[in-house]
């Protein structure tokens, strides 16, 4: 069970993490790049967000099962990037503790999605 402080700091770094796709995904559109991935990484983060809102505040989440399961391989496609910068971090760094919090918040919202799955009657 997942204690006050890991709640929540996990929704922070949820919440830190959403407004770096969006602020990249804005800077990207204005420079005309490619923004697919960005897009794909910012819905996930967002609905694994709310689903574990949802999951532990009892707020609204209302996705369909592709769209979860979408969500769920996004975000777990995104855990070897995140294992990598923690390895390259130094210890005791700034950027070693965001992207651990950030790996957390991210495992225990595919858990939360993989949830909503098994208790909807999905894969």
């Amino acid at each position: 069970m997942e204690t006050e402080e890991i709640r929540e700091l996990s929704i922070k770094s949820l919440e830190s993490t959403l407004n770096k796709f969006s602020n990249a995904f804005k800077s990207m559109t204005e420079k005309g790049s490619n923004t697919t991935l960005v897009k794909k990484r910012l819905t996930a983060v967002k609905i694994g967000l709310e689903s574990l809102k949802g999951t532990w505040f009892g707020e609204d989440f209302c996705y369909n099962e592709d769209i979860i399961l979408t969500s769920k391989n996004v975000l777990q496609s995104m855990i070897p990037s995140i294992e990598k910068q923690i390895a390259k971090a130094k210890e005791g760094s700034s950027q070693k503790t965001l992207n651990e919090r950030r790996l957390i918040a991210i495992k225990l919202a595919i858990e939360s999605l993989e949830n909503r799955l098994i208790k909807d009657g999905g894969s």
